[in-house]
């Protein structure tokens, strides 16, 4: 994508900044919509001492027509909560992670339907990861004010600095949305941008399993089944108690600590006590429960355990690189950036499986695209 690509038409900028200020609002406004008719959204919020985001603010947007929302108007609004639920209406968002991991703990509700755009310009042919901003000016010509990012979106009344820049974060996204579908209708891709956008949503949602989120520490690879069984008995007890609490990780007890006492594996607080780094506050509050926490576990049946991936060895890394080079070949053909065709994880567990058969990433709109190297791949792995 380059400057010269042509401006594509959009909604000017409201005179007035409006409000859906009440439920009844916002669920007449919805019903209103046509069927099947794109929402654009996006939201405003807060984490820097919590756990869970705090909600500051919800923007709506369809067919030009434009909309602030306060939380507790958006919480009290089935209409609402039922459009994000809604597979056969599409919501239009850019680099989404975010706003649904606010919608899953906020309000309980796990969204469908959802069009990540920043994926869909990177199918479309405009690079991996392009910020919002860019793409805007890019495109539509106008530079974006973006000094209320950090801004504060809890408190009220918002400025109108803030309004504007809270509108504009969804102004432009049916314009986007129409440019990106026609770029992946002329590549035969709009299937992937869907495919893509739920497996995105369905695979952060898992990924916030308690009992899943130790394979996220890369670094317990090393420990063996039985300390890596009592690595997530600890790392499942840490979320469920920054849960409870609503603080960060790292105020309960950061990564690397608890690696290192699964590592040890103290059988009595002062065992707990000795391994470095651990704060004396942390084994009065928590010891006795840890320390409880790392026998049952080493006890349990783990023989089903999921183990942390390792990283590749030396023959390994040398496999991984003959078979990027086939990935990557027909990534660049087709201008689809490596990192969503074929991420580097994806590529270390086929390794790792040493099979394509019954991998469901290289399915779908893939298989057609990976076709033509298929079997060199398929060779390399058999090897």
């Amino acid at each position: 994508m380059t400057h010269s690509d042509p401006v594509v038409p959009v909604p000017p900028a409201p005179d007035t900044v409006r409000w859906l200020k009440s439920p009844e609002q916002l669920n007449q406004w919805l019903e209103g919509l046509e069927p099947g008719a794109p929402v654009a959204l996006d939201t405003e919020f807060e984490r820097v001492s919590t756990f869970f985001p705090i909600p500051g603010l919800v923007q709506l947007g369809a067919s030009g027509d434009f909309w602030l929302v306060d939380p507790e108007v958006a919480e009290a609004s089935d209409g609402f909560r039922n459009m994000l639920a809604d597979d056969a209406r599409p919501k239009l968002l850019y680099a989404m992670s975010e706003d649904l991991e606010l919608f899953r703990h906020w309000l309980n509700v796990e969204p469908a339907g959802v069009l990540d755009l920043q994926i869909g310009a990177a199918l479309a042919g405009a690079g991996f990861s392009v910020g919002y901003a860019r793409l805007v000016e890019t495109l539509f010509g106008e530079m974006l004010d973006k000094s209320a990012t950090r801004s504060d979106w809890v408190s009220r009344p918002l400025s109108p600095e803030q309004e504007r820049y809270a509108l504009d974060d969804i102004r432009f996204l049916e314009p986007l949305y129409e440019w990106v579908s026609e770029k992946l209708v002329q590549r035969g891709l709009m299937e992937a941008l869907a495919y893509e956008s739920q497996r995105f949503a369905d695979e952060a949602a898992a990924q916030e399993s308690p009992t899943q989120h130790y394979l996220k520490l890369r670094g317990g690879w090393t420990l063996n089944r039985d300390q890596q069984a009592v690595l997530r008995s600890l790392v499942a007890w840490r979320e469920d108690e920054c849960r409870r609490q609503d603080r960060p990780r790292n105020r309960v007890l950061n990564d690397g600590l608890l690696i290192a006492i699964a590592d040890r594996l103290p059988d009595s607080p002062d065992e707990l006590r000795d391994v470095q780094g651990v704060p004396g506050g942390f084994v009065k509050r928590y010891g006795e429960h840890v320390v409880a926490l790392v026998q049952a576990a080493l006890t349990a049946d783990n023989s089903a355990l999921e183990p942390i991936a390792r990283p590749l060895t030396r023959d390994q890394q040398a496999l991984y690189k003959k078979i990027k080079r086939y990935f990557n070949s027909v990534a660049e053909n087709l201008d689809i950036p490596m990192e969503i065709l074929a991420p580097r994880k994806r590529i270390e567990k086929l390794i790792q499986n040493r099979t394509l058969d019954g991998n469901a990433f290289f399915s779908g709109w893939r298989a057609e695209i990976v076709a033509p190297v298929k079997k060199e791949i398929e060779e390399l792995l058999s090897q």
